[in-house]
């Protein structure tokens, strides 16, 4: 299964839209979003995906009562809060927002995937058994927007960077 790693899209319209379209057309069937979405509005760019997305809270939260209302509008987001404990093709993964919660979760051993974003960095590295994978930003703010495309069966994955 091909999935989609993204975090830190700040408001960036135009970077998310790209970035969910990508995904598509590279045949991801999910989006695991790892936080600072921000603003309800960004909630349809990312539904049309049209596949299943999970997104957690950042330190950058906007307005969650907007939010909850809008994601009325979309199913297909399954919104998780702070933290996501998911068990997707028997693999078991976390998403966090922040990097002492995902490198705490990987030296557990318990998990195979922890994602985690909040330094706008690129980062991937196996703790034990446990990938770890931050895709960078959407947004741009550190110079290079990135996110993750990851085949959860063999482990193998590719930088995206978008223009």
């Amino acid at each position: 299964m091909l999935v989609a790693i993204m975090s830190d899209s700040h408001d960036h319209i135009e970077s998310l839209a790209q970035a969910v379209d990508i995904a598509k057309k590279e045949g991801c069937e999910r989006i695991f979003h790892c936080g600072d979405l921000i603003s309800p509005f960004m909630l349809p760019i990312l539904a049309q995906f049209e596949k299943k997305v999970d997104l957690i809270l950042g330190n950058n939260r906007g307005d969650i009562v907007l939010l909850f209302q809008v994601l009325k509008e979309h199913p297909t987001i399954n919104f998780h809060g702070e933290i996501a404990f998911l068990e997707v093709e028997n693999y078991k993964i976390v998403i966090t927002h922040y990097p002492h919660y995902a490198y705490a979760f990987a030296s557990e051993g318990k998990y195979d995937y922890v994602f985690f974003g909040h330094t706008h960095l690129y980062e991937v590295k196996e703790i034990g058994k446990t990938f770890l994978i931050n895709p960078g930003e959407i947004m741009k703010r550190k110079g290079e927007s990135s996110f993750v495309i990851l085949n959860l069966k063999t482990r193998e994955f590719k930088k995206i960077k978008l223009g």
